[in-house]
């Protein structure tokens, strides 16, 4: 069994509400990917506990990341800045970003990833107690979305809080090492992306719909590609120009589907899009409840 519970909710926000637990560590040892219920909220061996904020305008305001517990803060990177990831930069070890590595005492570390550059104020040697501030949502190191990604260690052994005692397997867990474990909903967003034309589901499911950067001339279509989603969801889809909101459009299910896209678009003006950076949001929500949230970017050249 686990050790007694410990863990508290290590950013400052309302999951569900000003954010969500967007993936959790991967429990399958193969190349196919499970989250500790069985679900598909993971992608391929990763280690941690993303909770995502929903917009790039919470970042600038400033969330607050918090010590997760009691503990002695071991080492901290404070120098990353802050920016998109490319795919394929070399990034020299340092895919955490700016992070905090704090040691509870009890066997198990805690280690904070992507904080914004200069808003760590603890160092190493410094104690720390649950609920203090460790630094800001950023988006240094690997990430293209702010976010925190939380990593619960045991010495050498990367430990899933959510069932610390399933050992590659999935399934109802005996015990957890939150004090008050966040609740799980096995609905949510596989990816976001913007086409050039209405999609089809083959095209969807294996990115090639995707395009990242259009005419001004080209039509605009925003897509979310979701699962589990039950009657009565709605799947919110917003394009922001550089200069104001492009289109607004919600969609509802009218029955359960395991997997599905829903997409929405414009034709350009008659002066064709401006140029610039386009951001799209894609929000899955049940009831008041906001499940999962996705981006997608798109340059008008």
């Amino acid at each position: 069994m686990a050790d007694v519970s410990f863990l508290r909710m290590p950013l400052d926000c309302t999951l569900g509400k000003t954010c969500v637990i967007s993936d959790y560590p991967d429990v399958d040892p193969t190349t196919d990917v499970a989250d500790y219920r069985c679900g598909q909220k993971s992608r391929e061996a990763h280690s941690g506990t993303d909770f995502s904020l929903l917009t790039f305008e919470q970042m600038k305001t400033g969330v607050a990341v918090l010590a997760a517990a009691d503990g002695r803060v071991q080492a901290i990177r404070n120098t990353r800045p802050d920016q998109p990831y490319v795919p394929g930069t070399d990034l020299n070890g340092q895919e955490c970003g700016n992070a905090v590595r704090i040691d509870h005492g009890n066997g198990y570390q805690s280690v904070y990833c992507h904080l914004k550059l200069g808003s760590v104020p603890v160092t190493p040697g410094q104690r720390v107690l649950a609920g203090q501030r460790l630094g800001e949502v950023g988006l240094s190191g690997q990430t293209i979305f702010p976010h925190l990604h939380l990593t619960i260690t045991q010495g050498s052994d990367i430990i899933d809080p959510f069932a610390p005692d399933q050992i590659n397997a999935c399934g109802e867990p005996l015990d957890s090492l939150w004090r008050e474990t966040p609740r799980y909903i096995d609905g949510g967003l596989a990816s976001a992306g913007v086409s050039l034309r209405m999609p089809d589901m083959e095209d969807v499911q294996s990115g090639a719909a995707r395009v990242d950067s259009l005419s001004p001339t080209d039509p605009m279509i925003l897509y979310g590609h979701a699962f589990h989603g039950i009657r009565g969801d709605l799947i919110e889809l917003v394009m922001h120009g550089p200069n104001e909101e492009i289109f607004s459009h919600t969609a509802r299910l009218d029955a359960d589907q395991p997997r599905f896209f829903r997409a929405f678009g414009r034709r350009p003006p008659a002066t064709g899009w401006d140029t610039g950076t386009y951001r799209g949001y894609v929000t899955m929500k049940r009831g008041d409840t906001i499940l999962a949230v996705r981006r997608a970017d798109v340059a008008v050249q």
